[in-house]
C-alpha cells in the first residue's frame, strides 16, 4: 500500500519518475521546475534511483539526449518550464516524428519577454502543434497520477506526453499526496517493451531523409512518403482518446483513483451553465460554481485535462445541454482569442445545441484570480455573451 505524504507538485512529479523506473534523466535547470532535476540528481547520486543523470548544456540538448536514450529502448524522462520549453521547439517535432514515448514535466510559466517567473500556460499553449499529447493537472495527486498514467498510455501508442502543471500554485505549495507503493506502480506499469529494433550490431540510419512519395526499399516493400508520416502520427495522436480514456480506467481500478480520462465534470448534471477551464484554475472554478449555486445559478464545470489530442467528441457532449459556457484560461492565441475558446468553438460547430460562448483571458504572469471574480465574471455572461474579454486588467 501507498502512504500519504505532504509534498510539493515537483516532488511528485519527481517521485513518478523513480516509481516507474526512469532508466535516463536529462534536464536542465529552469524556475520553476528546478527541483524535479534536483531531486532526480540526489536519487541518482545517493543510489535510490538506478538510471543515468546526463548533464547538458541547454534544454535542448537535454530533450536530444533523452530521444536518443529512449530511441535505444530507454525509459526515460526530462522536465522544464517557460523558455526553456521554447528552446526545445526544434527537438519536440524531432520527438513526436521519431515516435518515442518520452514524458516530460512542464512546470507552467509566464514566457519572456518581458521576464516573468509566475504562472501562466502560455509556454504549453504554445506548443501545441508540435505533436505531444499534453494532458494539465489541477493538484499534485493528479501530478503523481497522470506522470504513471502518462508512461502506460506513451509506451502504448509510442507517441511523447507533457504533463503541465502549474508553476508555484502547484509546483512548490505542499499538500497530502497519497503516493502509490512501487509493487502497485510494477504491477500497473510493465517493463518497458525495446522497439526500437537497434541491437548495436547491424548499422543503421535513424530516421533519414525520405523523399516526399511513397518508395520501394532494397526489398521491393513500399514505404511511406515524408506525408504518410504525418499522417500516421495525427491519426494516432486522435486514437490515443481512447487509450487515454481506458489507462485512467484501468488507473481507478488499480489505485482507486480516476481523473475524469480527457474531460470531467463538476455538478455537470443539471447545470444551465458551465464554467471551462484546464490546470489548478479549473479548480478554482468549481469553487466559483459552488458560489453561483448558492445564489441559484444552476452552474457546473468542465475540466479539460488532455487538450492535445483535443477531445472535441466530450466537449460537446458536456457542452450541447447548457444554455451558456464561460472559458477561462491562462494563455492568448495573439491576435484571436483564448487557445481553448478557440478549440472549442470549432467543436460547437457540429453540435446542433449550441450554448451561448463567453471566453476570457486571465492570470498572466501570475495575476491574481480569485473564485469571486470567476462567478461574477460568469454571471455576467449569463445575463449576455461577453465574446472575448481580458479578466482583471487596466488600460
Amino acid at each position: 500500500m501507498g502512504q500519504i505524504e505532504i509534498i510539493t507538485a515537483n516532488t511528485a512529479a519527481a517521485i513518478a519518475a523513480k516509481l516507474c523506473r526512469v532508466q535516463v534523466v536529462s534536464a536542465y535547470p529552469i524556475t520553476p521546475q528546478t527541483p524535479v532535476t534536483e531531486e532526480l540528481a540526489a536519487m541518482v547520486e545517493s543510489g535510490d534511483l538506478k538510471a543515468e543523470y546526463i548533464t547538458v548544456e541547454s534544454e535542448h540538448s537535454a530533450l536530444a539526449s533523452v530521444v536518443a536514450a529512449s530511441q535505444v529502448g530507454a525509459r526515460v524522462f526530462t522536465a522544464t518550464s517557460a523558455n526553456g520549453l521554447l528552446y526545445m521547439h526544434e527537438m519536440l517535432h524531432w520527438a513526436a516524428g521519431s515516435r518515442v514515448p518520452i514524458v516530460m514535466a512542464c512546470v507552467n510559466r509566464g514566457v519572456g519577454a518581458p521576464w516573468t517567473i509566475l504562472n501562466d500556460q502560455q509556454d504549453t499553449i504554445a506548443q501545441r502543434d508540435t505533436g505531444w499529447i499534453q494532458m494539465y493537472c489541477r493538484n499534485s495527486q493528479e501530478v503523481i497520477d497522470t506522470m504513471i498514467q502518462a508512461y502506460r498510455i506513451a509506451e502504448q501508442i509510442q507517441i511523447p506526453i507533457m504533463v503541465c502543471y502549474d508553476g508555484f500554485i502547484l509546483s512548490h505549495a505542499s499538500t497530502p499526496v497519497d503516493v502509490p507503493s512501487q509493487d502497485e506502480v510494477d504491477r500497473f506499469l510493465p517493463s518497458l517493451e525495446d522497439r526500437s529494433g537497434i541491437d548495436g550490431k547491424t548499422p543503421m540510419n535513424v530516421n533519414p531523409l525520405i523523399l516526399s512519395d511513397p518508395r520501394p526499399d532494397a526489398n521491393g516493400v513500399l514505404m511511406p512518403g515524408y506525408m504518410e508520416f504525418r499522417y500516421r502520427l495525427q491519426q494516432d495522436i486522435l486514437g490515443s482518446l481512447e487509450a487515454i480514456k481506458s489507462v485512467d480506467n484501468e488507473f481507478r481500478d488499480t489505485f482507486g483513483r480516476s481523473w475524469g480520462g480527457s474531460v470531467w465534470g463538476y455538478r455537470m448534471d443539471d447545470a444551465e451553465h458551465a464554467i471551462v477551464s484546464m490546470g489548478s484554475l479549473a479548480s478554482e472554478c468549481t469553487v466559483a460554481a459552488d458560489q453561483l449555486r448558492r445564489e441559484g445559478i444552476k452552474a457546473g464545470v468542465v475540466g479539460v485535462r488532455v487538450y492535445r489530442p483535443f477531445p472535441s467528441s466530450q466537449i460537446i457532449e458536456f457542452l450541447s445541454g447548457v444554455r451558456t459556457a464561460t472559458f477561462f484560461e491562462k494563455d492568448v492565441s495573439y491576435g484571436y482569442q483564448g487557445a481553448l475558446a478557440m478549440d472549442a468553438k470549432a467543436a460547437m460547430y457540429e453540435s446542433k445545441s449550441r450554448p451561448e460562448i463567453s471566453s476570457y483571458v486571465v492570470g498572466l504572469g501570475g495575476r491574481d484570480v480569485r473564485p469571486e471574480q470567476l462567478a461574477e465574471a460568469t454571471l455576467k455572461c449569463v445575463n449576455g455573451p461577453v465574446q472575448h474579454c481580458w479578466l482583471n486588467v487596466s488600460g
